[in-house]
């Protein structure tokens, strides 16, 4: 997305490092748990390309039709597994909406990508108020309760992959630089 090239590469990292951490939660856990991971990573690496500062690289034309078809791809699994649960319409909701960016993106001209302003305004704010309100929510679900003393939490021998907590956290950091791209749309 387009803003000022030090928040821009602030966003690259938090979404890289994201997608990374998933790719690690797919290493364990069930095999749901990978597959949502898979799509998380996929998205994150997708925002990092996404958030490289026009700057530094302006995408070809052709990559954000491509990015388009990748994300509405990757909409396919969520939108046939939100029957198992609301977790994955959540998965649905992003995959639009990073279609929604390639496509604007895509019709945007040159110049307007950096003063945004090229999106649908009524769709655009819908996805901001959904992915704040989500970013407000898992960041209270991330507030610690109060652990029982002598109850052992946290030393359960759980790897890297395996911490509930760390999974929130992902889907926090990719809630907050949806959000900071939508902004920038």
């Amino acid at each position: 997305m387009h803003g000022p090239a030090s928040s821009g590469w602030l966003l690259v990292a938090l979404c890289a490092v994201t997608g990374a951490y998933c790719l690690v939660r797919m290493r364990s856990g069930a095999g749901e748990q990978r597959g949502t991971a898979g799509g998380e990573a996929l998205m994150g690496f997708g925002m990092a390309a996404m958030a490289v500062p026009a700057a530094v690289f302006t995408p070809p034309s052709w990559a954000w039709p491509v990015y388009a078809v990748v994300f509405g791809a990757a909409a396919v699994p969520a939108l046939w597994a939100a029957r198992a649960g609301a977790h994955h319409l959540h998965h649905l909701v992003g995959a639009g909406a990073m279609v929604y960016m390639s496509v604007v993106m895509a019709g945007a001209p040159a110049h307007a990508h950096d003063q945004g302003g090229s999106g649908v305004p009524l769709l655009t704010g819908a996805l901001l108020l959904y992915f704040a309100g989500y970013v407000l929510l898992t960041g209270v679900r991330l507030v610690p309760v109060a652990a029982v003393a002598g109850s052992g939490a946290g030393d359960d021998g759980a790897g890297w992959g395996d911490r509930p907590e760390l999974a929130r956290a992902c889907r926090l950091s990719m809630g907050i630089a949806m959000v900071a791209m939508l902004l920038t749309l």
